[in-house]
């Protein structure tokens, strides 16, 4: 065949294989046989092996997994992926309702999904092609699945929006390709998977795509991140055009004209889940305008337009074998049941929080009860009911010890907790809690350091203290049993990466009492040294908003420590960052260029990536948000801006180009 006829009919044979794939796959309603499905494959497949640079990403060929990869790259979302908050129940869905009416303009409709148990992932396209797929992670910064996520056909390698655009959604795994994979892995003799969420999770973090390609995994699209495409007016018509764009929609999703037809839906699913082919462990409900959306705004954590219903916890009964003790970072001595295994909720349980020794007087518990358990939103195992007709008179009374189970301090009640707590500074198991707490993901997030190997490094003695962990060499980590020569490079890199980590990072991986990572951001952004903080007064920090009395003192009473400020020297000596270095608008001056201002940000910016921009707009006072309203006070397009200016021209918005923001750049002195 010549090569002009054989890229017609590469062209040919893509664009039918394409649309087969999307009938199969998406539409569940194929229009050939799958013999006729896989001959075209073939014959294109033989057309690339002879023209191999006619292969192009977006070729069907391309989904059954590239080259294994050596890790995977982290990914900075461009707008973050924010989890939900939860109701368990009809009033707090009605609570919802009436919050969303009050802070809305006109009258709010919503539309209800399937909460699908599985993997939140974005997919960027760009030009129309598939050119990257990334975890959520912790909602800021994800990691790049683009070549596991190529292999699920029902993801599309390219579409008809040509601007640059971000869907999210939920990668998962059916019951049926659980259920396959599972038998083969017993087979193997391998452990099987828990529950089908683990195995979609699993799959789409392996290094070698060729795994994930043989998983059979799906995927259902609710939303998206950055757009520049076509606008759309409401949650459901963006739905619909997705849907159009050749994207997978879940065919449940129903738009609800009233909170009454919420609760018919979500007491439906309650009974039905179990007809479903997949998982689902809750209903999404989300305000459909969206600008009235935009009103609605946000918390810290999550949207105040929308909720997630989570299912009734399923209650299982199983014996209470043993209760062990075990000592937190901040010295709380917390007893957890030992018990007999038992599935709940799709997996294997053994363990079960018994919060504190109130808990086990008031439920009267025993070694050797049977006992209900059932986990808390679906996640933590927890001890409800002890069954005390079943009792045989053999089953022993607990007590909560006067010593550490550490370090055998005496323990104490500190006042108005009921928690017992260690305040031995040196007890080992508070030490050791506090290095997993400093080098966890919202904290200084140091990659391939782990519990396990935070655990494996404590009890080798070559950490016992925070700044050990930047002392540490490669020769030492060799010497560690599962840790080979680029394992231990990888380490290294990573701990010195971290040193580079913006303040707020340090604070929170610090553990101070009260100080969540949203609290440590706050101190970081108004204090801005590490320096300042430390001798801030209580006065000082109370002023600060969102810290109240409590928090400030809490603050204060730490970096009284003799000890603490040595730790302080000391990791500073390392070379730790001790400053904020992340975008400020809080301290902005009135007269900021951006000051007070929501800016939408649209099209290719050349001068800028889309961070440095919105860092830049940030840092001068404004706020910068992902979509064009009547509360946007200014727009600022790059090359081939589409229908965000469309719609700031229609609603008489500032329109500023990238050669306004570049001016800006320069006169305050930010632009390099």
């Amino acid at each position: 065949m010549e090569r002009l006829e054989a890229e017609k009919r590469i062209a040919e044979l893509r664009n039918l294989l394409n649309r087969y794939g999307y009938e199969y796959y998406v539409l569940d309603k194929p229009s050939v046989p799958d013999s006729e499905y896989d001959l075209k494959m073939r014959e294109l497949i033989e057309l690339e092996e002879i023209y191999p640079d006619m292969i192009t990403p977006d070729s069907p060929t391309q989904r059954v997994g590239g080259k294994p990869l050596e890790g995977f790259e982290k990914v900075q979302h461009r707008i973050p992926m924010l989890s939900l908050s939860n109701a368990f129940n009809e009033q707090e869905l009605r609570d919802f309702a009436r919050r969303a009416q009050e802070g809305a303009s006109g009258k709010v409709a919503f539309v209800c999904e399937l909460k699908i148990d599985g993997l939140a992932v974005n997919l960027h396209y760009d030009n129309g092609k598939f050119v990257q797929g990334s975890t959520r992670g912790d909602g800021t910064v994800g990691e790049d699945i683009t070549s596991n996520l190529r292999t699920i056909r029902s993801v599309p390698l390219s579409i008809s929006e040509q601007g640059s655009i971000e869907v999210r959604g939920e990668a998962f795994m059916p019951h049926k390709s659980f259920l396959a994979l599972n038998e083969a892995k017993e087979e193997n003799g391998e452990e099987p998977f828990a529950n089908p969420r683990n195995a979609a999770a699993g799959s789409l973090r392996q290094l070698d795509p060729k795994i994930a390609a043989k998983r059979n995994l799906d995927i259902f699209l609710y939303g998206v991140g950055e757009w520049d495409g076509k606008q759309q007016t409401s949650h459901s018509g963006r739905l619909q055009y997705i849907k159009e764009l050749g994207l997978k929609v879940n065919p449940e999703t129903k738009r609800c004209e009233t909170i009454d037809e919420v609760i018919e839906y979500v007491n439906y699913w309650t009974e039905h889940r179990p007809d479903l082919a997949y998982e689902i462990d809750g209903i999404v409900i989300k305000v459909d305008d969206l600008d009235q959306q935009e009103e609605l705004g946000y918390t810290a954590k999550s949207p105040r337009w929308a909720i997630a219903y989570k299912f009734p916890a399923e209650e299982v009964v199983t014996t209470l074998l043993d209760i062990e003790l075990s000592v937190g970072r901040t010295g709380v001595v917390t007893p957890t049941a030992i018990l007999e295994p038992v599935r709940v909720a799709g997996t294997t349980v053994q363990r079960a929080s018994l919060h504190n020794a109130d808990i086990i007087r008031e439920l009267d518990v025993r070694i050797g009860d049977r006992v209900i358990i059932k986990k808390a939103g679906d996640i933590i195992p927890k001890v409800v009911r002890v069954l005390i007709e079943e009792r045989k008179g053999e089953e022993q009374p607990f007590e909560m010890p006067d010593h550490c189970p550490a370090c055998d301090a005496e323990l104490v009640h500190l006042e108005e907790e009921v928690a017992l707590r260690c305040i031995n500074p040196n007890c080992p198991a508070q030490l050791k809690e506090g290095l997993i707490h400093f080098v966890s993901r919202d904290a200084m997030n140091i990659d391939g350091l782990g519990e396990k190997v935070i655990e494996q490094l404590f009890r080798e003695q070559l950490i016992g203290k925070i700044s050990d962990i930047y002392r540490l060499e490669k020769e030492q980590l060799v010497q560690l049993e599962r840790m080979g020569e680029k394992s231990a490079s990888n380490l290294i890199n990573a701990i010195e990466k971290s040193k580079e980590n913006s303040l707020e990072k340090l604070i929170f991986g610090l553990g101070i009492r009260f100080i969540g990572s949203k609290a440590a951001r706050t101190l970081a952004e108004h204090f801005e040294t590490m320096e300042r903080l430390t001798v801030a007064t209580l006065e000082e920090l109370v002023s600060v908003d969102e810290i109240g009395e409590k928090m400030a003192d809490s603050v204060v009473k730490y970096f009284e420590e003799d000890k603490v400020m040595a730790l302080i020297d000391d990791l500073k000596q390392l070379g730790v960052n001790m400053s904020y270095n992340g975008p400020k608008q809080a301290d902005a001056p009135e007269d900021a260029p951006f000051s007070g201002k929501t800016v939408v940000l649209t099209g290719k910016l050349s001068h800028f990536t889309r961070t440095e921009a919105k860092q830049l707009v940030e840092s001068l006072g404004g706020t910068v948000t992902g979509s064009v309203s009547k509360k946007t006070d200014l727009v600022i397009c790059g090359e081939d801006a589409g229908s965000k200016l469309e719609k700031a021209e229609k609603l008489g918005i500032e329109i500023w180009s990238e050669d306004n923001l570049v001016e800006i750049a320069e006169s305050e002195g930010t632009k390099k």
